[in-house]
């Protein structure tokens, strides 16, 4: 899987689903970076075939609309750029 991995001081169980073309998604990992928080992300537009499609129906199963970024902190799901709830579920 096109998994990248982003160090961080903060540690947390953090997936970001992302599309390498979505501003959201951009200014979410800005916000993760500002943070300190370490996180994994996928941009699943540059994965192909299968491995997009296992991908997407992890997204679609804490994300059934399948948006981006779907952000899972501690496997509850956030969708789309929220600020606040972002925060929140990392503890900042």
């Amino acid at each position: 899987m096109g998994v990248t991995h982003v160090d961080g001081e903060k540690k947390a169980e953090v997936m970001l689903y992302a599309l390498s073309t979505c501003g959201w998604c951009r200014k979410t990992k800005r916000l993760l970076n500002s943070m300190g928080i370490e996180y994994d992300f996928i941009d699943v537009d540059l994965l192909k075939g299968r491995e997009q499609d296992r991908v997407m129906k992890d997204v679609e199963k804490c994300n059934p609309k399948a948006s981006f970024p779907t952000v899972v902190v501690n496997r509850k799901c956030i969708v789309g750029f929220d600020e606040a709830k972002i925060k929140k579920a990392v503890g900042a």
